[in-house]
């Protein structure tokens, strides 16, 4: 394929692949020949999830895929710096939810169930059959509740400064100031700085979030603050049956430490769980090798434990009359 559209978004430093075509002028990659090809450097499609068009970077290569959910007001491309640290190594799988990036927006549909049968949706279109959900925010929640359905397939869950699956303690007055919080540049600058960093970013990371929140459609951000926020799930945390990392930074002022410890932590009793210093809510860009390490140390955990089961296994082969005489 030739077309643009087939470039890797994770190579290029423009902060919004098709941006300059407008969210509905997207069009399928899959009917543009693309089909199952994928460059050296990746791919960005679209996959069509339960009546929409969702924008999917696709890049990397190995046995393993990591599937990347980003927060309220994010993209994809949130998870740049994070994917090339591991693409070598892993096939990045990075989704605009519905109403973020380049992905469709429609009217309606911002529960955390859309996002996460999103999610399903992509996996199954890219015959997955080995993958981690990664989640950061709003898509940890959503990774949560995919990996309380558990999907054939799934090693683990990597929550990053993730929101928990009960609601979020938000009163009104906060809700009011979510609506004003990407209402413009100016608001953007001022959220990034009291609200959702801890520490300092570069200058193209801090221009591609102000870029993604700028377009953030009204119906998915209403969504997040009157749908997303409110739900419980909780009641789904114990169908989660793979390991769990939790990494949640100190100065978090959306998730901070006493709600981490109080609601995100308790439903994964087994997690290994990583309280980062100096740092806030946005990790994927604050930290990105350290949140590339422990998806990497969680990935290498369960590729020994498969392995040790597979051993074991030939050690022991089932029991024959010959051998119990």
């Amino acid at each position: 394929c030739s077309s643009s559209l087939c470039t890797d978004a994770f190579d290029s430093t423009y902060v919004g692949v098709n941006s300059q075509l407008g969210r509905s002028a997207g069009t399928s990659l899959l009917s543009r020949g693309c089909s199952g090809v994928r460059k050296n450097g990746g791919t960005v499609m679209k996959i069509s999830s339960n009546g929409i068009q969702l924008n999917v970077n696709d890049t990397g290569a190995g046995d393993i895929a990591l599937i990347f959910q980003h927060h309220w007001g994010g993209s994809s491309l949130t998870w740049k710096e994070v994917v090339v640290r591991l693409r070598d190594r892993f096939r990045c799988v990075a989704i605009d939810a519905r109403g973020a990036g380049e992905s469709d927006a429609p009217a309606a549909g911002y529960s955390t169930e859309d996002h996460a049968r999103d999610a399903l949706s992509v996996i199954q279109a890219l015959g997955l059959t080995r993958f981690i959900l990664v989640g950061h925010s709003m898509g940890g929640k959503s990774a949560q509740l995919l990996a309380a359905k558990r999907p054939a397939g799934l090693l683990g869950l990597v929550l990053v400064a993730s929101s928990p699956l009960s609601p979020m303690a938000i009163d009104e007055a906060q809700r009011a100031q979510m609506r004003v919080a990407y209402r413009d540049r100016s608001a953007i600058e001022w959220t990034l700085k009291n609200v959702l960093l801890g520490s300092p970013i570069s200058a193209p990371s801090r221009e591609q979030l102000i870029v993604d929140a700028l377009r953030l459609s009204a119906e998915a951000s209403s969504g997040w603050i009157d749908i997303g926020t409110r739900e419980n799930f909780s009641k789904y945390a114990a169908d989660i049956e793979v390991p769990v990392v939790i990494v949640a930074g100190e100065l978090d002022r959306v998730d901070p430490p006493s709600v981490v410890k109080a609601h995100v932590v308790p439903p994964h009793p087994t997690a290994q769980v990583n309280f980062l210093p100096n740092r806030g809510h946005l990790l994927p860009v604050e930290v990105p090798q350290e949140v590339a390490t422990l998806i990497t140390f969680l990935a290498d955990t369960r590729i020994s434990a498969q392995a040790r089961t597979a051993n074991s296994n030939k050690r022991s082969p089932t029991p024959t009359m010959k051998s119990l005489n």
